[in-house]
């Protein structure tokens, strides 16, 4: 599959959790195109922000069914990539 990068990483996902892996152990974390293999969003990464990855780590977390007024809807299912960077290097997300 071949899309542009900026349609492979969606956004970067800002938790407690991957904030402190950031600044620890240079692992960031994005929401990616669920379609994007790993080698996809590696190169999405380096060509992007201008760093060396050294792995790319995915998971895919399937949509909850939620119960409305009007019926159950389901939620769409997201894919998030821990991508670890060389050390030294830093990607500046905002």
């Amino acid at each position: 599959m071949t899309l542009d990068p900026i349609y492979i990483i969606k956004k970067p996902v800002l938790t407690e959790k991957s904030t402190e892996a950031m600044n620890e152990q240079g692992r960031y974390t994005f929401q990616v195109d669920r379609r994007a293999t790993k080698t996809d969003i590696k190169g999405a990464i380096e060509s992007l922000y201008g760093v060396t990855v050294e792995g790319v780590q995915t998971r895919t977390q399937k949509g909850k069914l939620r119960r409305l007024r009007y019926g159950y809807v389901r939620e769409s299912s997201t894919k998030t990539a821990t991508v670890r960077v060389k050390e030294g290097q830093v990607i500046e997300l905002f």
